[in-house]
């Protein structure tokens, strides 16, 4: 499928409530209900229906259930595209899985490569093995989840004959207010080196360990230019990508023609 000339995206920056999934929900339903023709794909932060927890055994549920149930039918309702991370049960296993749910309530995933060991997320989750890409309008989407933005390599852009394996690389986060530094440098670095628009969806506020967390979802162009940004509050921002200018640049400055070939083992 041809990319259509733009596509529309949702950031949802917001606070969330501790390990309370029902308040999550129900909050982030009244945020969003009124993007209904607004937005082809709208991105929530990491873990959205709980914060970033490692009490996975308690708060975990298998694919299909209430989270799964609410994402297709804010989809159905919104006749977007919703993505965000939840905690799932699969196998005896504990996922941090990024869910990308259509409007026609068709599921797909994405599993956390890069566990947060200084949280002990790599003792609580199992790490995902494959890296999708999603399409959307004919707009392909590298899915990646906060702690895989330190590592490039997992999300570098491939190359087949010139077409790129991803126009659109998206990071869903809860990434403390310590080190913002890391993540505004690292999120239009991703843009430059892949040529592609990058987005990064973070969190704001405080969690239940008292980590605080500052927002700073933005939006890069493949130039690693800064077209949208959300500060430090809570909102919700519309970008809109260009399919015409981002082909021009790719063929204007075919820097993928002298990258290096390797494989992740």
């Amino acid at each position: 499928m041809e990319k259509s000339p733009e596509i529309r995206i949702a950031l949802v920056q917001t606070d969330l409530h501790w390990q309370d999934k029902t308040a999550n929900l129900a909050m982030l339903e009244e945020k969003i209900w009124s993007l209904k023709g607004q937005a082809d794909l709208i991105i929530l932060p990491e873990m959205f229906p709980t914060g970033f927890t490692m009490d996975a055994s308690s708060l975990a549920e298998p694919m299909n259930l209430t989270i799964c149930k609410w994402m297709k039918q804010l989809a159905a309702q919104t006749q977007a595209t919703i993505t965000g991370s939840a905690i799932i049960s699969e196998g005896g296993k504990f996922f941090n899985r990024l869910l990308w749910v259509n409007s026609e309530g068709i599921i797909e995933y994405y599993d956390k490569r890069h566990l947060f060991r200084m949280a002990n997320e790599d003792e609580t989750f199992s790490s995902g093995k494959i890296l999708p890409v999603f399409n959307l309008k004919g707009w392909k989407f590298c899915p990646q989840v906060c702690y895989d933005l330190r590592f490039p390599v997992w999300s570098r852009n491939g190359w087949d004959d010139g077409n790129a394996g991803y126009d659109i690389i998206f990071y869903i986060a809860s990434w403390p207010a310590a080190r913002t530094s890391a993540w505004d440098a690292l999120l239009p670095a991703r843009a430059i080196e892949n040529l592609a628009y990058s987005i990064g969806v973070n969190r704001i506020g405080v969690d239940g360990k008292e980590i605080e967390y500052v927002g700073h979802s933005a939006a890069f162009d493949f130039k690693g230019e800064r077209i949208l940004d959300l500060g430090e509050t809570e909102d919700i921002r519309i970008v809109s990508f260009s399919a015409s200018k981002l082909d021009e640049y790719r063929t204007k400055f075919p820097a993928w023609r002298d990258s290096d070939s390797f494989q992740i083992l």
